[in-house]
């Protein structure tokens, strides 16, 4: 039952569990459906929850900020508490069950009692665990795979999270076609509580604690933010690891804002109908299956930091094809084709890519700080895009802006050298 084999069957699905989380929760369903929620309330198009007036269409992006805010609180600690417990199952199951049952919780919120502040609260403490649950996730890669399996392993987990994500998304949508009502909606959001919670019992018992003694695990637990600096402290001693920090955050706030307004450069750009914008989102959940496999392929025939790096150039691409090409509904969904192939290997062989320069012992830890750099700072991209639109008024030149963060990362990455941070990895930290 521990073979390796099985365990990493069990850690691959945990990537199928929680894939529906992302893509029928936060994607599709949850933010119309909490606006449709607080309308409800609304006086002139402005709620004013806890006192504090807003745009009703401000009220989901709030919760995100929120749930994002306390994950920087959060992660660090979660991290630190895995890595000296050695209780990564149990810690993955108690996040993967507090995430899921707040998912499920949300069945509550409806139109008629105009609870949208209860909506919002589980969302945020769904999301929070969410980022926890992923963190206890990645800190099993490392047990799992050598240092040259780990593009193919991280990549096969990503491919089948794609799948999972993709097969119960396709479904909620045929669901919500044939009933198109809040009570559809709520109970989409409760399949997806399921649907994460009981396949999470595949990696709870195919995987197995293991541990890994590191040079510092009798010290104490700190405060939270006292926590998330020590980290970051330790970690950027060590030059090469800090420079793919810098890199990831740079590179991947473009990667992350081009996937959060693509369907906003659709809509209000291109015209487009929901139709072809839900249609777009399974194609991204699908074809990222092979961009992740594909990507894997060619980092084993040449390395991992040159497979990133291509898969950077094609973004490159995404985004200009996005300015100077994109017209129609038909282009749109070609586009969204290739930002799924170069999605899939991007955030794949980041994951193992960073799973090389972590210190042994500390695998959970680290992971906070690298789930903290993809969620903790998603807000230069955003604000680089917003304050582009504000000057232009145009939803093309916001986008190509994004080229500025792109370029960054490929400007550092390319400083890092990948053998190098491997062994300041397995150096003590005052011999870096």
């Amino acid at each position: 039952m521990h073979s390796l084999r099985a365990q990493r069957i069990g850690w691959y699905t945990i990537d199928w569990a929680n894939s529906a989380f992302s893509t029928s929760v936060v994607t599709v369903f949850l933010g119309p459906y909490l606006t449709s929620v607080a309308m409800t309330t609304a006086v002139d198009g402005v709620i004013a929850p806890f006192g504090i007036a807003m745009h009703v269409g401000s009220w989901f992006s709030f919760c995100i900020s929120l749930s994002v805010l306390l994950q920087v609180v959060v992660l660090p600690v979660v991290g630190a508490v895995v890595d000296r417990s050695h209780r990564k199952r149990m810690m993955l199951a108690l996040t993967t069950l507090c995430g899921a049952s707040a998912t499920m919780g949300l069945f509550a919120c409806s139109p008629e009692a105009g609870n949208y502040i209860l909506g919002g609260a589980l969302f945020i403490i769904a999301n929070v665990f969410f980022g926890a649950s992923v963190v206890v996730a990645n800190a099993f890669l490392n047990d799992i795979a050598a240092l040259d399996e780990r593009d193919a392993v991280s990549s096969r987990g990503w491919a089948l999270g794609y799948l999972g994500g993709a097969i119960l998304l396709a479904a909620h949508l045929v669901w919500y076609t044939a009933a198109p009502n809040s009570l559809t909606v709520r109970s989409i959001l409760v399949s997806v509580g399921l649907w994460w919670a009981l396949w999470t019992i595949v990696p709870y018992v195919m995987l197995r604690d293991t541990a890994r003694a590191a040079a510092d695990q009798s010290t104490k637990l700190r405060t939270p933010f006292s926590q998330a600096w020590t980290t970051l402290r330790e970690a950027m001693r060590a030059p090469h690891t800090a420079r793919f920090i810098i890199a990831y955050i740079a590179f991947n706030e473009a990667v992350q804002t081009v996937i959060s307004q693509a369907s906003v450069f659709g809509s209000i750009e291109l015209g487009l109908g929901l139709d072809v914008l839900t249609q777009a989102v399974l194609v991204v959940q699908v074809v990222a299956i092979g961009g992740s496999l594909a990507f894997a392929e060619l980092a084993k025939r040449t390395t991992t930091k040159t497979a990133l790096g291509t898969s950077l150039i094609g973004w490159i691409l995404v985004i200009l094809a996005s300015f100077f090409w994109v017209q129609s509904a038909t282009q749109f969904l070609i586009l969204a084709g290739c930002i799924a192939i170069v999605l899939g290997g991007t955030q794949a062989l980041s994951r193992s890519l960073f799973s090389t320069m972590i210190p042994r012992g500390k695998e959970a830890e680290y992971f906070s700080l690298y789930e903290l750099s993809d969620k903790g700072t998603a807000w230069i991209g955003p604000l680089l895009f917003g304050i582009t639109l504000s000057i232009t008024h145009s939803y093309r030149w916001a986008i190509l802006s994004l080229l500025v963060m792109l370029i960054i990362g490929i400007i550092v990455l390319v400083r890092v050298d990948t053998t190098k941070a491997v062994a300041e990895s397995q150096r003590p930290l005052e011999s870096i």
